[in-house]
This record gives structure tokens, sequence and C-alpha cells, in this order.
């Protein structure tokens, strides 16, 4: 079999280079769901088919269609030089996850070769050069790989890294002339590690993420079974794969159920989101995406200038909208079908899910074609208090993240690790095949999450009639005294305010000077003048006030200054700390 995928791949090559045309959707292989003992049988299937990966310029041109078959053979080629180079199974390879045929060829080979791929991110604008350099030394500190694999024009910053801590680093472009040994390829067994996932918090206590293989065919697996694949399925992704829901949903998933995908870099969405849509319209077989809410969120802005969304687009074949990696935003979700239902967006096609890197990505998928079923829940139960007679209620809508994929149990717990009944809110806590065996090397924060095989997620939820129903993350919530209050309640507040939008504000808690807790409100402020930032301050401190009945204090940062994780979502943790240590000052405003 591997002789004739080799000849294929020979073949395809060759056609490649006399017209550049995208890999088929349709193929006469029989499918298969990700039902293979390790990722390298999964991608030896995948490459017996014509389907395969398909690359595109910032403009949404094809720039390079990869055929499975041709990426099993520079996987090969790969696990051959690395073994020449003496990497022998369960070392580990570090990797810039550029999203490219040089970083796939080379995952896929270190998983050939029995070694770890670790994938690292790319820069980030928060931070600058040495913020990224800091970021990639722990990581790699973290890991101890024997070798670093980066992109060229990264060169200055990952030698550097590297050079701190006494790695050997590879540009990806110059790795093809190294010599390659004539080898048999070790054999991996579905407990085997596969691949170290860093989450996308990781950034002064990084937590690896161990990845089996038996862990990471099980999810897949649950992908294609919960979003109900179907033979005319084709993928869209500007996802990092660096992170877990772009390099596992979006590249490794398709690859196991044998379906081309599109990509664009995800550098090149932030430049031209709606270049994402167009894609989609202009090739009508691309039926399946998935994005946190803020990629669906800034379409929807860029729209509000732009003509009629129907004369330009056309997503009527979008059949799964996936949503997922952040708190879900029913009112962007409205948004954004109110922008691109005249281009034919079914609001039915939204697919809420609930994932973390800890459990290889998903643990709930939304049925297909229910769409966003969203519940008001009254901010008492919320905050664990009392009503007030004294002030109305209000309520926050909660979204349905969807049902457990197969082989996951999930269960929501008190403090004192009991099961709660429907609609009790509590601590979600998974158990399934798809759940890490623990961090790499660092027993001591796999305890503190790991019972008994149940992953604690450090998620509020509660459960309804089998649905899950996501709260906010436990370590965000803001306890002043002894209320409970959701950061995003106040970051939400701040929002409906003119001149502010998602991602400009950032909730935690503080010890005042008075030695009074109290919540801290830093808020990306646009505006020069001194008189109208004193202004933006107070109305800003009433509207909490109004919202939460606290006293908040307020500082007014430059724009682009709160810090995200390597996902883009804010990272409030990483905010406090910055504007504890005094790096993140506000405006002097006078009082």
């Amino acid at each position: 079999m591997l002789d004739l995928v080799d000849d294929a791949s020979r073949l395809q090559r060759n056609d490649s280079i006399m017209a550049l045309v995208p890999t088929p959707t349709v193929d006469v292989l029989p499918r298969r769901f990700a039902d293979f003992d390790t990722l390298g049988e999964a991608l030896d299937y995948a490459a017996l088919s014509v389907r395969g990966l398909n690359f595109h310029d910032a403009r949404g041109s094809l720039a390079r269609a990869y055929p499975h078959s041709e990426l099993r053979a520079d996987a090969i080629a790969n696990a051959r030089r690395l073994i020449a180079m003496g990497i022998k199974p369960g070392d580990r390879i570090a990797l810039v996850a550029e999203t490219g045929p040089h970083f796939a060829a080379l995952f896929f080979g270190a998983i050939y070769a029995g070694a770890w791929p670790v994938p690292l991110p790319l820069p980030t604008s928060f931070g600058g050069k040495e913020s990224y350099i800091d970021q990639l030394a722990i990581q790699l500190s973290s890991s101890e790989p024997l070798l670093f694999f980066y992109p060229v024009e990264l060169e200055e910053m990952c030698v550097a890294a590297a050079a701190r801590r006494g790695v050997r680093a590879i540009s990806f472009e110059s790795f093809e002339a190294y010599e390659m040994v004539e080898a048999e390829l070790p054999k991996a067994g579905p407990d085997d590690i596969a691949f170290l996932q860093y989450s996308s918090g990781s950034t002064r206590f990084p937590h690896g993420v161990s990845v089996t293989h038996r862990s990471l065919l099980s999810n897949l697996a649950a992908h294609a079974h919960g979003m109900q694949f179907e033979p005319l399925d084709r993928c869209i992704s500007w996802l990092p794969w660096y992170h877990d829901m772009g390099l596992v949903g979006c590249l490794l998933s398709p690859i196991a159920s044998q379906m081309s995908t599109d990509f664009i870099k995800t550098e090149d969405f932030a430049r031209r989101p709606l270049a994402w849509l167009d894609m989609i319209s202009r090739n009508p077989e691309n039926t399946i995406s998935y994005s946190p809410t803020f990629g669906y969120d800034i379409c929807a802005r860029r729209m509000s200038s732009q003509t009629r969304a129907s004369d330009r687009f056309d997503l009527s074949r979008w059949r799964l909208a996936g949503n997922g990696a952040d708190m879900i935003r029913p009112d962007v979700m409205q948004a954004f079908v109110d922008a691109f239902s005249e281009a034919g967006f079914r609001a039915t096609a939204f697919q809420p899910s609930y994932g973390l890197a800890e459990a290889t990505l998903a643990v709930s998928i939304m049925p297909p074609g229910e769409g966003i079923v969203v519940e008001l829940v009254e901010e008492t139960q919320l905050s664990g208090g009392d009503y007030s007679q004294d002030r109305p209620r209000r309520y926050r809508a909660i979204v349905n993240c969807g049902k457990p994929v197969r082989d996951m149990r999930v269960e929501v717990r008190d403090d004192d690790r009991a099961p709660l009944p429907d609609r009790m809110i509590g601590k979600l806590w998974a158990k399934g095949t798809s759940i890490m065996p623990g961090y790499f090397r660092d027993k001591e924060a796999t305890d503190a999450c790991m019972v008994d095989g149940w992953l604690d997620t450090g998620d509020m939820a509660y459960l309804s009639d089998g649905y899950i129903f996501i709260v906010g993350r436990a370590k965000d919530m803001i306890i002043i005294n002894g209320k409970n209050h959701w950061p995003q309640d106040i970051e939400w507040a701040v929002e409906q305010l003119p001149g502010f939008k998602a991602g400009d504000i950032a909730a935690f808690a503080i010890t005042t000077p008075g030695g009074e807790d109290a919540p801290a409100v830093l808020v990306q402020c646009r505006t020069s003048d001194p008189a109208e930032r004193a202004r933006l301050r107070d109305q800003i401190r009433e509207k909490v006030r109004s919202i939460t009945g606290m006293h908040c204090v307020v500082e007014l940062v430059p724009p682009r200054t709160l810090p995200k994780t390597s996902s883009g979502k804010l990272s409030r943790a990483k905010a406090r700390n910055l504007y504890l240590s005094g790096v993140i000052q506000g405006y002097d405003i006078a009082a």
C-alpha cells in the first residue's frame, strides 16, 4: 500500500507543476472517521485519496495545493532526516507553527520518527520582539526539545530564544538539504505520546498537555460524528496551528477523516477578515469553518461600511459555522446574522462548542442545525447570592454549548466535588478517552486538576437536559465581600458605552492601598483630550456601579495595551499581573 502512495505522490507532484488547482472535494476512497490506532496510520490512509491541504495568499488566491499523498512523502523524508540526526522516539521537536507545508511536513515527520512535535506560537502584536523571545525561551525550557525549527523570516528572534536554552535551531527552508538515512521507521502504539500541546494562556508557567495517539484519535472521531461530516464537506480555516482548535480541529481532524481543507494565514485574516468569507463564497464546496466569537465580530463590523452583503458574498452553502475557544456572545452572533443573512447565511448554521487542550479539544458540540440557543439566568444565581428587593432583577444570556461528544462524560460539581443536579451552577468536570494523561513533567499541576481520571476544567457551568451551559472561568471570578461577580458582566457593561468594543476592557480584582478588595477595570482609550478622558472615566465608574453596585478603580490605558493569549483571547490574569507590576499604567488624569 505504501508504494502505491509514493507513486500517487509523484504523479500529483508532477501534475501540480502543470496546473495550480485545488485538491478535490470528492473522492472514491471509502470514508473512515478517524478509526485508526495512530496519527501516522491516519495520514497513511488519507494519502490514498486525492484530497489534501490547500494554502491561499492574503487575497484568498490558491498559492499551493498539497495533496495528502505529497504531505506523507515529505513527512517520511523528514522523518529519515531526523533519524539521521540521532532523533529517537520520545525526543521533542519544537516547531514554530506557521500555516504552511513546511510545518505540516515536519510535524508529521516527527510523528513518523516517533518523536513528539511541540507547536510553538508565532509573534503577536503585543509585547514586541523581546516578549516573543521570552515566550519561546520559556516554552523551550519547559519542553526540552533537541531541535527547534522556525521560518526563516523569524530567524533573529528564534535563534536568540534557542541560544538562551542551548537548543539547536534550524530553519524550515534549510532542512530540506539535510541528508536522509534509509532506516525502518519506528512503530508507535495507541498509548504513546503523539505531541505536546501548550494551552493558549501558557506564559510564565507553561503547561504542556501530553496528547496520546489514543486520546487524539478518539477526539477526532468525536468531531466527525458530532459534526456529522458529509461526503461533500470541505473545510476552510484561518485559525492558528499553535492553538488546539486550529491544529486539532482544522488540520488533524480533516486529515483523519480524509477531507480537503483550504487555509489562509491568521495574520492575513487579521488584515483582511472578509477574505475568509470571499473564499467561502467563491468555492461553494466550503461547508465547514470555525471561529472564536471575535472572528464573527470583526467581519460584521467590517460590513457596516461596505456595500450590501448579497452583492459580494454567497454563504448559502455554509453548513456548519462553528464557534468556540472563548465565551460565545449571542449579541455578536446576532450581529453577524443581521449583516450576512441577505447573502444566504442561516442562523441555524451556527454550531457552538466547548473544549480545552486538556481534553485534546472538544468536550461538547451542538447538534447540527440547532444553532445558538440562549437561556437567561438571573445574576444572583450566577453569583451564588440572594436576590435583593432593593435592586431590579438583571439577567445574563448564557449560550448552550451542546452535548458531550462521543466517549465523554461530564458532571457539574460543588466545592466538595459532589455532583449537582440540573440547572445548578458549579465546576464542570469531564472524563473520557480524549482526556489527557497529564501535563508534561508536571505532576503537581496534573494532580491539582485530575482526580480518578476526571478533569477539573476550571470552568463554571450548569447542565440542562443533557446540554452544557458554560458560565465563565472560575479563576477569573471577582469575589468582593463574599459575593461573586463575573468579569464578563463588567466588561460587557462598559462595551455598551459609545466608542468601546469587545477586547477593549479587562476587569479583575485588586486590593486597594486602603486594604479593601475592589474591581479594577482597564479600558483602552483612544482619545487624547484630558477632559474627555476624565469624563469617560466617570462614565465608566457609574456604568459599573449601576450594574454591580460596586465602586471600581478605572484606568484608561493606550490602545493595544491589553495582552492577548496566542489564540487572540483577552488574558485577564496577565493584564492583572502587568498592572500590579507597573508595566501597564493608566493615563495621568487629574482627579
